[in-house]
């Protein structure tokens, strides 16, 4: 069953199956209650930064809570796109479902990142651990999705060593055609 599938999209799989859930929930609960949705445990970096920092009004800070629901919500998206697309082995084998991946990391990176950032700034040290954990796992995958390529199909052995027979000449790579 897993003969054929590919590191990246095995970490991959592995991530989405963390990140789905978890930014998914967290993104209803700032949906249900924007404010208090912002202030729990995931978002609390975020939310002391603009308030304490940008000293941004309540509106404010309610569109910012939509937004970052907004992302974390477009990344979970990014994600299940991925999963659906692997699990069509065609295209798993081809690696069309890279770019998904791809979209979804880079958002996810940055996404954390910025958590990181606001976290530090903040003084939040559990935020600053959970966003650390959360960017080194994104960069882990995308490095091993850059390292390992595109999916590229292997040519047999047999083919390209194999001998001319009778009557046959041998092309440049190794081709065989009839003489003239």
């Amino acid at each position: 069953m897993f003969k054929n599938w590919r590191l990246s999209s095995f970490s991959g799989a592995l991530l989405a199956a963390y990140f789905i859930p978890a930014w998914s929930i967290v993104s209803f609960h700032i949906m249900l209650s924007p404010v208090h949705g912002l202030f729990e445990r995931p978002n609390i970096s975020v939310a002391l930064f603009i308030s304490d920092t940008l000293q941004i009004s309540g509106m404010g800070t309610v569109r910012v809570a939509w937004l970052l629901a907004l992302a974390r919500l477009t990344v979970a998206a990014f994600f299940a796109i991925f999963l659906v697309l692997i699990s069509l082995p065609r295209v798993r084998k081809a690696g069309g479902c890279d770019e998904a991946l791809g979209i979804a990391l880079l958002l996810g990176s940055v996404i954390s990142f910025a958590g990181m950032l606001m976290a530090s700034h903040a003084h939040e040290l559990e935020a600053l651990r959970l966003h650390a954990t959360e960017l080194m796992m994104l960069l882990g995958t995308a490095i091993v999705l850059l390292v390992e390529g595109p999916a590229q199909n292997v040519a047999r052995v047999s083919d390209v060593t194999s001998e001319p027979r009778a009557g046959e000449q041998q092309g440049l790579h190794g081709q065989a055609f009839p003489a003239r």
